[in-house]
């Protein structure tokens, strides 16, 4: 594991007392570190909204993002039960736990995915959601992993409360309803952009959000002026002369030719 990495995340995830704090940028912060640094696949994160149903907020994938949604969809999986007990909840071979989710695990494997940890979101007996890893090959994660996955979604739950404390929001839930919309205007415009640009979904959000940090505004505002045509994105077609490389997610230039 990269103890520098490790190190830099855990400063990112507790600053969020910042001018102009992206509570939406921070979750995908979440979910993105935490693939990198457990090596799995993909992570996702799931937290309640003010009816307590989840939602999907943040992927560090596509895929993951698809399966938690039809996780919610069918209403079985180790994402939710690992919210509603408020503990870890393993599946280290999808393939043998057709009995246990008849129609998650299936879906899982075809997805890509042959093992999954699901950590709770939790400070004392509040539950907010889950942060669920996924993993292509089967196998349980090593114990020193699980410990660091849940440290890193304790984190981001002290740090979600104490910056809705400092900010004098009146609930909790405000604050994730407020991320739950941002999320669907986000939704909306990496489909326009994939549409317009010939591009997958996970490059249409890593352009949106490039954008977003390169011009110091928040994710949300965004993509909210790229759907209604108030935020033209002109300077977005460089991606047609970039591409992704493996492992991090995001859009690298090509090496000049000769």
């Amino acid at each position: 594991m990269d103890g520098e990495l490790l190190s830099a995340t855990f400063v990112e995830l507790t600053d969020t007392l910042v001018v102009g704090f992206d509570v939406i940028d921070f979750l995908h912060v979440l979910t993105d570190r935490s693939a990198q640094l457990l090596n799995v696949s993909a992570a996702g994160l799931l937290l309640a909204d003010p009816r307590g149903e989840l939602r999907v907020v943040a992927a560090s994938s596509e895929a993951a993002r698809v399966l938690e949604l039809f996780q919610l969809q069918s209403d079985q999986g180790p994402c939710l039960d690992c919210f509603r007990s408020g503990r870890p909840v393993a599946a280290a071979d999808l393939a043998a736990e057709a009995a246990r989710w008849p129609r998650f695990a299936p879906a899982a494997r075809e997805a890509g995915f042959a093992a999954v940890q699901a950590l709770p979101m939790r400070l004392r007996e509040q539950v907010i959601g889950a942060l669920n890893l996924f993993s292509a090959d089967a196998g349980a994660l090593a114990p020193a992993d699980v410990r660091v996955g849940q440290a890193l979604a304790d984190v981001a739950t002290i740090s979600l409360l104490h910056e809705r404390s400092m900010r004098h929001s009146d609930t909790l839930n405000e604050q994730l309803q407020t991320a739950l919309n941002s999320r669907v205007i986000i939704e909306q415009a990496k489909g326009k952009l994939a549409e317009r640009l010939g591009l997958d979904m996970d490059q249409a959000f890593s352009l949106l959000r490039d954008q977003a940090r390169t011009s110091n505004r928040r994710l949300s505002d965004l993509a909210r002026g790229f759907v209604d045509g108030s935020e033209p994105l002109t300077g977005l077609t460089v991606i047609k002369t970039r591409q992704r490389l493996p492992g991090d997610g995001l859009p690298r230039p090509q090496s000049p030719p000769g």
